[in-house]
Order: C-alpha cells, then structure tokens, then sequence
C-alpha cells in the first residue's frame, strides 16, 4: 500500500487494481486501508489528502502516462478543492468518467446526495461508525467494485 502522498507528490501506479483513495482524515484513511489489508485485498491503495492532489493525481492519468485506478474512494469534505469538484472533474473528463467513484462520506446531508448523483457518482455511501461495519462496507465495496463489476477498458 501506498500512504500519504501530497499535490504534486505521485507515485507510479502499475498495479490495474490500484485504488485511489482520497481521504483527509488519517484516522478514517488508515482504517479503510486496514480493512482492505484484512481483506487480503492484493492490488494498491494511492492515498491522497486532499482534492489538488487528487486531481493531480489523475491528471497524469488522464494524459495516459500512467494506468488508470481501478476505482476512486471519495470523501466530501476535503481541503483544498472539495470531493463534489474533484466529482464533477473526473466525470467531465473523456477519459477518467469511466472509473467508478464511490463516495465514502459522513454526510447524511439530502444536498450532499443530490449534488453527488448530478456529478454522476456511481455510488454514495456513508462511513460506519464502528470498525467492523467500516469492515463490512469495505468488504460490499471491494466485491462489488473490483470483483464483480466489469468495466470498460479505457481508449
């Protein structure tokens, strides 16, 4: 796995199960990573905390200089640049709109939700409180998404 990298820090992701995870609290980001790691999830997790180093992240992507994540996990509330923009950028873009997005938020806000579906997120969800339901929706995300799910190739 792959921890803390800042805007304009990237790494190289070759891995085609590479999540992108873009959290701002520590606390939150390691017990998602910690659930996928308990999971025996094989494939990479990019860490970035905040919305500029999301996107700059994907930039290098979206330029096919780099293999694009198999999904993002997205927090509303990010420094920098919000997760609803960091939403609207990745679907507006040709080549990222294929990657799923999954919100993974605390917002039970009905506008958070609303704004989110008009960005076209592919799922919204909000974080458990505790660290074997955050598990368990790990566990759905991880079948759902990178098991189950077939996506397109990207051109």
């Amino acid at each position: 796995m792959s921890y803390g990298l800042d805007s304009g820090d990237v790494r190289e992701a070759e891995d085609p199960f590479t999540i992108l995870l873009v959290e701002d609290n520590n606390a939150h980001a390691m017990l998602i990573m910690r659930a996928f790691d308990r999971l025996g999830f094989s494939g990479r997790i990019e860490w970035v905390r905040d919305g500029k180093a999301a996107l700059d992240y994907l930039r290098l992507h979206e330029q096919g200089k780099r293999s694009l994540p198999k999904m993002v996990l997205l927090d509303l509330r990010l420094p920098k640049i919000d997760g609803h923009e960091v939403l609207s950028q990745i679907k507006k873009s040709e080549r990222l709109r294929i990657i799923p997005v999954v919100v993974l938020t605390t917002s039970t806000s009905e506008d958070d939700l609303r704004q989110a579906y008009s960005n076209h997120v592919n799922s919204y969800l909000t974080k458990p409180l505790s660290f074997e339901d955050l598990k368990q929706t790990v566990e759905e995300i991880k079948g759902y998404w990178l098991d189950w799910n077939i996506s397109p190739r990207p051109t």
